[in-house]
């Protein structure tokens, strides 16, 4: 059996998509009715539901609706993103639209820690920083913008600005001990030999 091999994430590359605004909390990220399902497939329809449709599924005015933001994998927030409830729900919906990483002024400590488990980085900078990538990419919604997780670093157009990357979270990405499952399986061998000299289990 061939030991499954643990990612690493020390780059993410992707067009932008803009989300403005201050204390966006879980429930609009995903609303709570769309959590009875069983599992995560198909959640990521339904991100940002309420601020995308009104009670008779009418398109609002939202990026996520925007066919230029369609396949972009770059969130761009602002501050205190991802607070209120502690849903895991809120980043496999994110996950499932296409994310793959965010840039804001700052996040909610358990969105963060939700969106670390599912690999995908939380990275911060100040206002104005972020300000100007949500502005850049309006203007340039089909460019990538390289996220160096690494580094610290986030690169757009001709322009590079510094980024901070929560050193345990930065650890976690580059080193591939982000995904505990992914983990524990690559170390199987060992786990079965450790198992084995322990007289209190069976064979």
């Amino acid at each position: 059996m061939t030991e499954e091999v643990v990612e690493t994430v020390e780059r993410v590359t992707g067009t932008g998509i803009p989300v403005r605004g201050n204390d966006i909390d879980t429930d609009q990220v995903i609303p709570a009715r769309f959590m009875k399902v069983i599992t995560f497939d198909g959640l990521g329809e339904f991100a940002f539901f309420d601020q995308r449709f009104d009670d008779e599924d009418n398109e609002k005015d939202h990026p996520m609706n925007e066919e230029r933001f369609r396949d972009a994998s770059v969130l761009v927030v602002n501050a205190n993103f991802g607070c209120g409830s502690s849903r895991e729900h809120a980043p496999q919906a994110l996950m499932r639209w296409g994310i793959d990483a965010l840039i804001g002024e700052s996040f909610a400590e358990i969105f963060a820690g939700n969106c670390l488990a599912l690999g995908i980085p939380t990275v911060t900078a100040d206002h104005e920083t972020v300000s100007e990538i949500q502005e850049w990419i309006e203007a340039n919604p089909d460019s990538d913008i390289e996220i160096d997780v690494a580094d610290e670093t986030v690169r757009y157009g001709d322009r590079e600005a510094t980024v901070t990357v929560d050193e345990a979270q930065r650890r976690a990405l580059v080193d591939g001990v982000w995904d505990t499952t992914a983990l524990m399986r690559s170390n199987s061998g060992a786990v079965a030999e450790t198992a084995a000299t322990l007289p209190y289990l069976d064979d």
